[in-house]
Parts: C-alpha cells; sequence; structure tokens
C-alpha cells in the first residue's frame, strides 16, 4: 500500500499540485467575497428601499436623501466585484 501511494505521488509533480490547488482557492476565495457582498447588499438594499418607498410616501422631499441610502448599499456588492478581482489578479 505505501509503495503505491509513494509512486503516485512521484509520477505527479509537487508544483503542479500546488498550482492548481492555489488557483482553485482563488476561484474559492473570490466566489466567498463577492458572494458575501451580495448577499449583504441585497439585504440592504431590500431594508433601505423598503424604508425609502415608505418615507417617501410620507414626506416626498426625502427622496434624495432615501436614493442615497439605497445607493451605499448597493454600494457593497460593487467594492465585493472589486475584491474579486484583486483576489483573482494575485499572482502566485
Amino acid at each position: 500500500m505505501f509503495l503505491l501511494t509513494f509512486t503516485a505521488a512521484m509520477a505527479s509533480p509537487a508544483h503542479a499540485q500546488t498550482t492548481a490547488t492555489s488557483n482553485g482557492n482563488k476561484f474559492l476565495a473570490a466566489a466567498i467575497a463577492f458572494g458575501l457582498a451580495a448577499f449583504g447588499a441585497g439585504i440592504g438594499v431590500g431594508t433601505s428601499g423598503s424604508a425609502a418607498i415608505a418615507a417617501v410616501t410620507e414626506k416626498a422631499e426625502v427622496r434624495t436623501t432615501a436614493l442615497i441610502f439605497v445607493v451605499l448599499a448597493e454600494a457593497i456588492a460593487i467594492y465585493g466585484f472589486a475584491i474579486a478581482f484583486v483576489i483573482l489578479g494575485q499572482s502566485g
């Protein structure tokens, strides 16, 4: 059993395994970064959007302020998208 495992380990170079694992970890990290950012942005936009609609129906003057809060929540997804590209762009 040991000889079979040792032969399989020697047949594939260690560098190729490390590179494949490193690339896989990059993709996983980018997916988690963007996925969690999009999830958080969805919750933020849902909460602030519903509050903004309620505020605008009561008082129309707060429309711009409410829109700013919705846009700030949406920016979280854009930041997550940028971080995903930074993670994928790293060398090594």
